[in-house]
């Protein structure tokens, strides 16, 4: 299975779609590394050579593209950030709500998680 970036990526696919195994390569930058890099698309990744993947590494640093680790820590920075100085945006992932402006009255169970039915308490008497 080969390493690329920290990533073992498949090795029965093509070497395009084995590429968006790596987080912040996605299809149209795993198409533009395999055209520029004139690799045969039609090639599996179990059939790549030391030098095509170090080729592979070589031009994703080269271009300065951020993945994994850095892009990773990236995000959660800008978010950490978004938390500190509590803008509005901030605020909804602290919450766990939607960010986006999306409604919240029906349809947010993706962000806000199960239901939790908050039942009627009677009086002690």
């Amino acid at each position: 299975m080969p390493r690329l970036l920290g990533v073992d990526i498949p090795n029965n696919k093509r070497v395009e779609y084995s590429l968006r195994y790596i987080y912040g390569i996605g299809p149209a930058r795993a198409t533009e590394i395999v055209a520029a890099l004139g690799i045969d698309p039609a090639l599996r990744a179990q059939d790549l050579t030391e030098e095509q993947l170090n080729k592979i590494v070589g031009y994703i640093v080269e271009r300065g593209y951020r993945c994994e680790g850095d892009l990773r820590r990236e995000i959660s920075q800008n978010l950490k950030r978004f938390q500190a100085i509590k803008c509005y945006r901030g605020l909804r992932h602290f919450r766990g709500l939607p960010v986006r402006g999306q409604r919240t009255r029906t349809n947010a169970r993706t962000r806000k998680g199960a239901r939790k039915t908050i039942g009627a308490v009677k009086k002690a008497s």
